[in-house]
């Protein structure tokens, strides 16, 4: 007999997702005191070169969303030895409908046997990183999220995380282009599956920020496609429609170079200059080259580089148009996680109920979105749990949970 008890599954269970939470908190905030100077001076080792691997095929051949291109196992991200990584490449469709590349990865258990029917999985939609090549989040030593998405690793999962197309790939990326966005995360299952056969069929999609409006796009793609493997969507941002990065006015004028640079891409005849002043088409090209969220970016005030008449562009607010959630019904049960100081997604979940959404708000104090991330894990993991247990979701409409 042990000399002392010994706790039961259960309460080690609980013990390991603990861990496994506090070692998220760390991850996530830990260096959020690093100076600017410092985090610009560190992006060069933190992040790695576009290999011939992100090269598409030229001509691309003809491919259905979710086939596979090529596939590679990849041990240079700064992960825990308990995880392994597959980068894909596979076919995908643009905002206008053109077959295109999309990159990404897939993170697996690397001790532990697969369960019968395969990993679990969850499909990530990252937030915003930039425009550039260079920007995707797979070209991060460390993912951009590498230890958030490593503990549900550990928790038994897989994580199939899209770059969104443009980013790696040789493409003109769509920023905060929701339902293109979401067309790569859907078509990122399929491929992760024939590159790694023992990723099982059940999944769901969590995103956060611009991923976040992904996943809501993606759970609205799902209410026709009608996959009996979706599972349901979690959001963890303060949900708006995409308009409101022009309401009452620009507050970045990176934000809008952004835009600008996603519209181009959506809308060929587009003018950039339309919308830009000559500063702020200097900072389109810059960005065209440069990833915004590293650093390394000057940013010129808004006044100077956004023209006064952006936000009566019509071609700006029919591309912004694309990314408004809450207008048509999704498929499965949604968590929307945001802060307590979150108006538009308070008008969100109303919209969603009156479409007949199965919906659940969860909000936190902090104002932080990364902090709100954190402060949700245990939420999460209870949320996933339930939702390959067969278990029936909780809903906010009606009244609240």
């Amino acid at each position: 007999m042990h000399p002392y008890p010994l706790p039961s599954a259960g309460v080690r269970k609980k013990r390991t997702i603990r861990l496994l939470f506090l070692l998220a908190l760390t991850a996530l905030f830990g260096s959020s005191t690093t100076g600017h100077a410092q985090s610009s001076r560190k992006s060069q080792v933190r992040t790695l070169r576009i290999t011939r691997f992100y090269d598409a095929p030229q001509p691309l051949p003809a491919g259905n969303p979710g086939d596979l291109i090529r596939s590679e196992p990849f041990d240079d991200y700064d992960l825990p030895l308990s995880v392994k990584v597959v980068r894909i490449l596979y076919h995908s469709r643009s905002a206008s409908g053109q077959d295109v590349a999309a990159s990404g990865v897939v993170l697996f258990p690397a001790e532990k046997k697969a369960p019968s029917g395969g990993w679990p999985v969850i499909a990530w939609a990252h937030g915003i990183t930039g425009v550039a090549r260079s920007c995707a989040p797979s070209l991060r030593r460390n993912l951009g999220h590498g230890p958030f998405l490593s503990m549900y690793v550990n928790l038994g999962y897989a994580v199939v995380a899209t770059d969104y197309t443009g980013l790696g790939t040789n493409f003109r990326n769509a920023f905060l282009d929701a339902p293109s966005n979401a067309t790569d995360v859907i078509a990122s299952i399929p491929a992760a599956r024939q590159a790694l056969p023992q990723i099982g069929s059940r999944w769901i999609v969590m995103g956060v920020a611009e991923g976040g409006l992904a996943a809501i796009a993606a759970a609205e793609k799902e209410n026709e496609a009608r996959d009996s493997g979706y599972l349901g969507a979690i959001v963890v941002s303060d949900i708006a429609s995409a308009k409101g990065t022009l309401a009452p006015q620009p507050s970045s004028s990176i934000k809008l170079a952004s835009l600008a640079y996603g519209t181009k891409t959506v809308y060929p005849d587009f003018q950039p200059s339309d919308v830009l002043t000559e500063k702020g088409m200097t900072l389109y090209h810059t960005i065209e080259q440069t990833c915004s969220d590293m650093g390394s970016v000057s940013e010129p005030p808004v006044a100077e580089s956004v023209k006064s008449s952006c936000s009566q562009n019509k071609v700006l607010l029919q591309y912004l148009d694309r990314s408004t959630p809450t207008v048509n019904q999704t498929y499965g049960p949604v968590l929307m996680i945001s802060s307590d100081h979150a108006p538009s997604t308070s008008d969100a979940i109303t919209k969603m109920c009156r479409l007949g959404d199965q919906v659940q708000w969860l909000h936190y104090p902090d104002v932080d979105p990364g902090r709100v991330i954190g402060d949700s894990v245990r939420d999460q993991i209870a949320w996933i749990d339930a939702r390959f247990a067969g278990r029936k979701a909780t809903g906010t409409c009606g009244g609240t949970p």
